[in-house]
C-alpha cells in the first residue's frame, strides 16, 4: 500500500528550514506556487534564526526533529 503525500506547505516549510540552517540564500527556492513560496520562505526564515543563533550541528538536532515530524 502506498503511503499518503504530506502536506505540500508542510514539506516546502521543511524544505526552507533546512536551506535557512544550512545558510544557503532565499533566491534558491524551488516552488513556482505563491502560497508554497511563503511556506519555504517562513522555514528560510526560522532556519537562518536558529543558524545565527547557533542552533546547528548537534546543538539543533532537537529543533532539527521537531520540525521533521
Amino acid at each position: 500500500m502506498r503511503r499518503q503525500k504530506r502536506d505540500l506547505s508542510q514539506r516546502a516549510y521543511k524544505r526552507g528550514y533546512q536551506a535557512g540552517v544550512s545558510g544557503r540564500s532565499k533566491d534558491i527556492c524551488p516552488t513556482g506556487s505563491e502560497a508554497l513560496r511563503q511556506e519555504w520562505i517562513s522555514g528560510w526564515r526560522d532556519g537562518r534564526v536558529d543558524n545565527w543563533d547557533g542552533l546547528k550541528g548537534v546543538s539543533g538536532i532537537h529543533k532539527v526533529a521537531a520540525v521533521s515530524g
